[in-house]
């Protein structure tokens, strides 16, 4: 069938928005009838009409979601792709569960309707399996938040990903919510009623990570079989050790069974990984499995950094100080010079440093509105720079200066614990990886510049997964 014999039915209350898709579809050689109201189009639908559905949610006489199901119960192959100004989460998924093909968020890009519609078109929409791509959470306090074009994206690849059991690898700077993500496709998900488990790899000691994560023989059944059921959430996974991503890998392959002593069988458990490090970076260092990478980059899901969709800061200050209130803290509001103040930061922390702001500012200050003042001070205090009159710039002042960047970040400014051990193997990796570049991997030499054993090199090279230099030793 070529496009001229397929038609596509319009529905939107704006005039100038069915004009411009009437006139884009038409250039492109389909037919197109445009109505205003979604009684007019239920009505063409009943009729047999139309090959495609391109429609607004908000509709003046009716709710297009409550009209979807009618739709889909007398037509349910024909493809509907839904629009909408009230660009959540929520959105994106009550269109998947009502089986739309596709959501589009407004202001749209014409480029994206018309390429949504060839795809449409192009094959036959499967009604369940469009409905079964969400299990709808009309709760709006589901904790992602943001209208801007970048979450859009996040949004509908959640939407996508909910109602199937893939492997998920969350990417994304310290801070921009990828454990929201995850428990966003866990509580949306069909193991929404199993537990959701984490385990952060960055904060557990790297002798203990196999443990943690597999058990022990002496009833310490480890995460994994925790989450039998539900899903493990294997934060920080670029900072799992080489031994740990072996082992890992060959649980997943099912060539090292593990089992559920309290059911006999392999723990049946959805996996989703998230980091803020370049994978990628870390296979060429040799220090992350390739197989392990292929294995856990199913479905990627990448989140964009606060500096990338500044236009959602409002809507992020305004929640947070919602929330704070709410957790006790005085009520405020916020004036539009000082959400101009936090739309120009850099928000190196992303997410959680802009919500650690506002508790900050909740608590502090006295004046019930936050001005453009109150946030320059903040961010002034709490930001690392280097002063002409500080002198040269030390390696201390450099440490001091990231790990309080560090503390900010967190929730509540604490880190987890273990952070002593954390802090000395990052500074020990980078250390003696250099020292054995410089000596082109002569072991006995680089132990002599750092001043160990070379015995306690050689297990530390081992221990901190060190890349071995390629020149001659």
């Amino acid at each position: 069938m070529n496009a001229a014999s397929k038609k596509i039915l319009i529905a939107d209350d704006d005039s100038s928005v069915r004009l411009v898709l009437s006139q884009a579809f038409t250039r492109l050689g389909y037919q197109v009838r445009a109505t205003g109201n979604a009684t007019t189009l239920l009505k063409w639908v009943m009729d047999g009409e139309g090959d495609l559905v391109v429609t607004d949610v908000m509709m003046p006489d009716e709710n297009v979601f409550d009209v979807l199901p009618r739709i889909r119960k007398e037509r349910p192959k024909l493809p509907i792709i839904v629009m909408s100004a009230q660009n959540t989460l929520l959105t994106a998924v009550n269109a998947a569960d009502a089986g739309a093909f596709e959501y589009v968020s407004k202001p749209f890009d014409l480029d994206d309707v018309t390429a949504a519609a060839r795809r449409a078109l192009s094959r036959p929409a499967d009604a369940e399996a469009s409905k079964a791509q969400a299990r709808a959470m009309r709760d709006e306090r589901l904790p992602l938040i943001g209208r801007s074009a970048p979450m859009q994206e996040v949004y509908r690849t959640i939407a996508r990903l909910v109602g199937a059991d893939l492997t998920v690898l969350i990417l994304g700077e310290s801070g921009t919510g990828k454990e929201l993500v995850a428990r966003a496709l866990h509580e949306l998900g069909r193991r929404r009623d199993g537990k959701f488990v984490v385990i952060n790899l960055a904060a557990v000691p790297r002798e203990r990570v196999e443990t943690e994560l597999f058990g022990r023989g002496d009833g310490d059944l480890g995460r994994l079989i925790e989450a039998d059921g539900g899903t493990l959430f294997l934060d920080e996974i670029g900072d799992m050790p080489l031994d740990a991503q072996t082992r890992l890998l060959r649980v997943i392959d099912g060539t090292e069974p593990v089992l559920n002593p309290k059911t006999g069988r392999r723990p049946n458990v959805r996996i989703i990984a998230a980091t803020n490090r370049d994978l990628r970076g870390l296979i060429q260092q040799g220090l992350f499995r390739e197989d392990l990478f292929f294995r856990l980059n199913v479905a990627p899901v990448r989140l964009p950094p606060l500096r990338d969709r500044t236009e959602d800061i409002p809507d992020l200050a305004r929640t947070f100080l919602l929330r704070a209130n709410r957790e006790g803290l005085p009520a405020k509001t916020i004036d539009s010079s000082a959400l101009d103040r936090l739309k120009a930061h850099s928000w190196p922390g992303n997410v959680r440093e802009l919500e650690n702001l506002i508790r900050r500012m909740c608590a502090l200050y006295a004046e019930e509105l936050i001005t453009a003042r109150i946030v320059d001070r903040e961010l002034q205090d709490h930001t690392p720079a280097v002063r002409a009159d500080e002198g040269p710039v030390t390696l201390s002042m450099l440490v001091e200066r990231h790990l309080a960047g560090h503390f900010a970040d967190q929730p509540d400014g604490v880190p987890a614990a273990g952070l002593y051990d954390r802090v000395l193997q990052e500074v020990e990796r980078p250390l003696i990886q250099l020292t054995l570049s410089a000596t082109r991997g002569n072991q006995v030499r680089a132990a002599e510049i750092l001043g160990l054993n070379r015995n306690t090199l050689r297990k530390k090279i081992q221990d901190l997964g060190v890349e071995m230099s390629r020149g001659r030793r």
